[in-house]
């Protein structure tokens, strides 16, 4: 198997060099072994690869589409290689985290930054801001984002559960009364988070079946702890993380309401772009942070 592979890949490096002599020089190998290792190709195919000249080398019809084939093939395994070796090893190089702003600051900077503490070896470059970074484009390596479900062009995994708080100052309630059900939402002022999936369509789940309210109001902004002040303030009802709402709620700045139509969980995923091989470094960053969150959970 290793003399079949040392064949293929002499086929390919001759054939990227433009020539014998200059793989050979590329490569460090000599100009009489690639020619052997490719005629030695050739006869055990049963075929003719390359077209050599003097002065100049080129692909027979069989010979390029052999080529593509095996060039894709070398690749995966030069990938797979690499990938093992990077997973074998200790954590190191660059790693581009994104998150939200405020969940980050309050939930994720401590285990991140333990993380590191750990890893000597590793550079975070962590974004926190409040859009939907594509990661592809901006060689992030890892998103961190709290959704339903996920995006389909990205692979994602779940590191932790939370859930959602529908709330509003006492002064609120003493003015409107408690909501009877999601549908007595419509009409009633509601503080909008623009950043969150749905903005102003809040989900409910009503007779084992969801239900989506429109709701309105006179704030509508993109942040979550805005809206958390904005609801303490008395403007309106709020739809709320749980990991900001609780304290508000045991301090009794704010008063729960429509508890029992909310089984809505939502997810902190980690979410990464579609690729063959994840590394090593992101692999233990993913792991780490379900380990910390199964102990100190949202």
């Amino acid at each position: 198997m290793t003399q079949d592979l040392a064949r293929i890949r002499a086929f390919v490096q001759v054939y990227d060099a433009g020539g014998f002599s200059a793989a050979a020089r590329i490569h460090g190998r000599s100009k009489a072994l690639l020619s052997k290792y490719v005629t030695d190709l050739e006869e055990y195919l049963g075929v003719r690869l390359m077209n050599r000249t003097t002065r100049k080398l080129s692909l027979t019809e069989a010979g390029e589409a052999y080529y593509r084939e095996v060039n894709q093939i070398l690749s995966q395994l030069d990938d797979l290689d690499a990938t093992i070796s990077d997973q074998t090893a200790a954590p190191r190089g660059v790693l581009r985290v994104s998150a939200p702003r405020n969940f980050g600051e309050q939930m994720l900077v401590d285990p991140l930054f333990a993380f590191v503490a750990q890893h000597p070896d590793v550079t975070l470059d962590l974004r926190l801001e409040d859009r939907m970074v594509d990661l592809v484009d901006e060689g992030i390596d890892l998103a961190l984002r709290i959704s339903a479900m996920a995006d389909s062009s990205l692979i994602a995994r779940k590191i932790a559960e939370t859930s959602v708080r529908i709330c509003a100052a006492p002064s609120v309630i003493k003015a409107f009364g408690v909501p009877k059900s999601p549908e007595a939402l419509r009409g009633l002022p509601c503080i909008v988070d623009t950043n969150m999936t749905g903005q102003a369509n809040w989900r409910f789940i009503e007779d084992g079946r969801t239900v989506s309210i429109h709701v309105d109001g006179q704030v509508k902004v993109n942040s979550p702890v805005a809206v958390l002040i904005a609801a303490q303030k008395g403007l309106g009802f709020a739809l709320l993380p749980s990991f900001l709402a609780d304290s508000a709620i045991a301090e009794g700045t704010l008063v729960p309401v429509l508890q029992d139509y909310l089984p809505y969980r939502a997810f902190l995923q980690a979410v990464y772009p579609h690729r063959r091989h994840l590394s090593g470094k992101v692999r233990a960053l993913i792991d780490f942070l379900v380990a910390w969150f199964e102990k100190n959970p949202l």
